[in-house]
């Protein structure tokens, strides 16, 4: 089976309406109206063809309005914002294709964001609003089913701790996100069969949930007695940013090895006390001719069209250079102070994946894009598996995707806890704080290679980079996997 070709963005014109580039502008489709459809409120019920809109041409159209739109609220241009959000409104849908799913939640976060401009009304629409952590943990299960990211991901990390414990009588696993047993499970069971019988094994589990981590108990207790594994259970009820490191109880003689899959960069939220630049981004007019080259290219998938093309379709803002700025531990005293707190552990191992992605800009727009760009690729996935009416997709896509892209856009300060950042931050944040890179050993890539290939799993890829992994939907990264040891200061 060939990997899934994403639904593409190009907008396909009826005959003749193509010209080279260069050329005269477009005079009969629907690039005619951009250059004023942000200043055009109702146009939907006066011109009735934009809800015929084949997807490719929807798509497009989907993609300019909501970077107009976007940068109508960096600029606090309410009237305007609103305008693009009313346009959008008809094309979009939560259940329709994949630019049309994500513009309804992208089109949600840009106007709860407006919202919290109104402290009172934003709180008054979402007061009978539950946060329930319940439905968090479903999201997370359901994606861990529908996707393989997470399955990937444990597989490196049991193979890695597998190689590190070679040998170790008493080893203790801390888990920084202790939701999903399938992991240790399929940790005990290989443990089970070591040429040297297994090891006495104990695993810390952290969550903020008491019974979340009691029915983990409870399975892997089972699992380590039917498997006569001696196992011990260390449940911490915290969340991470309140951890209190010494309660994991670490003991003289075991072996250590942390496990964190996609939990550290929720502690940078604790970081953000720096002074918030306002500096508005104004909107641009969408150049006719680059419009014009788009509608030329071969047909991509939705993440390839916004990896290469709209980094044009917005202006930036004046400060947006300045946000590759040196990274250093001084600049994230929380992150620091807890990487500090673990390297004080003297772990064997500690094994990281996190979202390769970079959703920690300090400009509004820097993040939209980026968050597009990753999203589009992660809402590619789930079209290929499965159908538009999927119950499944629809929750994963709404409980997880979906207050993700939100908590990115439409949060600030400590509120904003999708702070994600690519490989190469993680790199330099882990080694100041000490640790000495691990790499990744060629059998367990070969065991991740053939899960992909086992299960049908078309269409993602497995690369190495700087003896880490990178996980891809196609060619677009979207999880990085890193193993790290304790190393003493010279």
């Amino acid at each position: 089976m060939l990997p899934f070709k994403a639904r593409s963005l190009l907008l396909l014109l009826m005959a003749g309406m193509v010209q080279e580039e260069g050329s005269s502008s477009v005079t009969s489709s629907p690039l005619q109206f951009f250059s004023w459809m942000s200043l055009s409120p109702g146009f939907g019920s006066q011109y009735p063809w934009l809800g015929e809109l084949k997807s490719e041409q929807r798509g497009l159209c989907l993609i300019h309005l909501l970077v107009a739109c976007a940068n109508h609220v960096a600029a606090g241009s309410v009237e305007n914002a609103n305008i693009s959000l009313e346009h959008i409104s008809h094309l979009a849908s939560p259940d329709g294709d994949t630019m049309q799913r994500i513009a309804a939640y992208f089109t949600e976060a840009l106007a709860d964001r407006m919202l919290k401009a109104w402290p009172g009304l934003h709180k008054a629409l979402n007061s009978t609003k539950i946060s329930s952590v319940t439905e968090e943990i479903l999201a997370q299960k359901l994606f861990f089913d529908l996707c393989p990211f997470l399955k990937l991901s444990y597989v490196i990390t049991n193979q890695a701790i597998i190689e590190a414990m070679e040998g170790e009588k008493m080893v203790h696993i801390i888990d920084l996100n202790f939701f999903e047993p399938a992991q240790w499970i399929n940790l005990l069971q290989t443990l089970s069969a070591r040429p040297e019988g297994p090891p006495h094994l104990r695993i810390t589990g952290i969550h903020e949930r008491k019974e979340v981590l009691e029915q983990m108990a409870l399975r892997l207790t089972d699992e380590a007695e039917k498997l006569d594994i001696p196992f011990q259970f260390n449940p911490i009820v915290s969340k991470l940013e309140n951890l209190d490191v010494e309660s994991l109880r670490v003991k003289t003689g075991e072996a250590l090895a942390v496990s964190s899959v996609l939990q550290l960069h929720s502690l940078l939220a604790m970081d953000d006390e720096m002074p918030k630049r306002n500096s508005p981004t104004a909107s641009k007019t969408q150049n006719s001719s680059h419009l014009q080259r788009v509608l030329q290219m071969n047909q991509r998938t939705l993440g390839e069209w916004l990896e290469k093309d709209s980094v044009h379709l917005y202006s930036p803002s004046p400060d947006s250079a300045s946000v590759s700025t040196p990274l250093s531990l001084a600049a994230s005293p929380k992150m620091g102070s807890f990487l500090n707190a673990l390297w004080g552990l003297s772990p064997k191992l500690m094994v990281v994946t996190e979202q390769e992605s970079n959703h920690n800009g300090s400009t509004l727009m820097e993040r939209v894009m980026d968050a597009l760009n990753f999203y589009a690729a992660l809402f590619d996935c789930l079209e290929s598996t499965l159908p538009r009416g999927s119950i499944g997709r629809q929750k994963v896509e709404k409980m997880l995707f979906g207050e993700e892209i939100k908590n990115i856009i439409a949060c600030e300060g400590t509120e904003r806890k999708e702070r994600h950042e690519k490989l190469e931050k993680w790199i330099l944040r882990l080694e100041l704080a000490g640790f000495g890179r691990v790499p990744l050993s060629y059998h367990g890539i070969l065991q991740a290679k053939r899960l992909l290939q086992n299960y049908g799993y078309d269409g993602y890829r497995i690369k190495e980079e700087n003896g880490c992994l990178v996980i891809c939907w196609q060619d677009r990264p979207l999880f990085s996997v890193s193993a790290w040891r304790f190393r003493r200061y010279d």
